[in-house]
């Protein structure tokens, strides 16, 4: 906190430690101001646009900077189309989508709470005509729309870590596979799959191969445009590997 205070003279410094792996080793969960004052409203700033968000109460920090680089890569490929954010959280694909010129925007979380943030973040932008936030169970949502035969031109996954464990690898690959191609099957024919995995046992070549085994039971053939990972400012250091944590695809997915 001292070094913290020295250096970057912080408004506030918030110890966020509740994860799950503070649990396996004995450690204590709590979330305490360790310094300084929050203000009454938390911004975060990206290429413009405004998000409230929650420090205290929302997950990890409230905001995943670690995703920027690759927001800032997916605009080129959303002007004009109809956008499905999933497993949205607070709407910062959605907004940077219709920003970029996105037609249609939905996002879809299960928390009530990021639902709320996603409709007040994009009236607070302007974009509230462009966005909005739907709250229903992702794999629910997508099997509702199949049916009802809904398309999208571009689906963005950014889902929650399904292997936070070595062993829930086979279980989690699975869950990889399947959510990847539930969204292939509410894409246009010649649509655009962004997708990404903060699991770190769910190395890079097993989430492609996840997505090519999606894309092979639909009779889809998948091409990779680009390959996502953390934004600069979450570097991976050499010496430890589990710092490799996040990885990506921009796809192009074609009938075969």
């Amino acid at each position: 906190v001292d070094a913290l205070t020295a250096v970057l003279k912080p408004a506030a410094i918030v110890w966020k430690n509740d994860s799950s792996a503070r649990e396996i080793e004995g450690l204590p969960s709590y979330v305490e101001l360790a310094a300084g004052e929050l203000p009454a409203r938390v911004v975060a700033k990206e290429a413009g646009l405004t998000f409230v968000i929650d420090v205290m109460g929302g997950q990890k920090t409230g905001w995943f900077y670690d995703q920027r680089a690759n927001r800032d890569a997916m605009t080129s490929w959303v002007k004009g189309a109809r956008v499905l954010d999933l497993f949205s959280y607070v709407g910062a694909w959605g907004m940077r989508a219709a920003q970029a010129g996105a037609s249609e925007v939905i996002c879809v979380d299960s928390s009530a709470d990021a639902i709320g943030s996603v409709n007040a973040n994009a009236a607070l932008n302007g974009l509230e005509k462009i966005v909005h936030g739907e709250r229903a169970d992702v794999f629910d949502y997508l099997k509702a729309a199949r049916a009802e035969r809904q398309r999208w031109d571009v689906v963005i996954l950014d889902p929650p870590a399904f292997v936070k464990k070595r062993k829930d690898f086979k279980q989690g690959s699975l869950g990889y596979r399947r959510i990847n191609e539930a969204a292939m099957q509410v894409l246009a024919k010649d649509g655009m799959l962004i997708t990404a995995s903060c699991s770190y046992h769910m190395g890079r070549p097993a989430l492609l191969e996840a997505i090519n085994a999606a894309g092979r039971h639909l009779d889809r053939q998948v091409q990779v445009l680009s390959q996502l990972q953390q934004a600069p400012d979450h570097p991976i250091q050499a010496a430890i590997p589990e710092t490799d944590y996040l990885k990506g695809y921009i796809c192009r997915v074609l009938p075969v």
